[in-house]
């Protein structure tokens, strides 16, 4: 059975700096982000974490593109 999960990275070596980008922007929100256990948040909060992570990499992405 193969797996054709989208949730798979794409670049295996990227985990460590999203780690950091999540418990970065977790922090900036005031959203207690603990690196094991996330069943003590709410969706709306693991969901502002997810939102504010994407909308990050899509401004660096645009800036890449742009050559800035």
């Amino acid at each position: 059975m193969s797996n054709n999960s989208s949730n798979r990275q794409m670049v295996p070596e990227a985990r460590g700096a999203l780690d950091n980008m999540k418990y970065e922007i977790a922090r900036e929100l005031g959203v207690d982000y603990q690196q094991a256990y996330k069943g003590n948040l709410s969706a709306r909060e693991n969901g502002y974490v997810g939102g504010y992570m994407v909308k990050r990499l899509i401004e660096k992405a645009e800036k890449s593109m742009a050559g800035q």
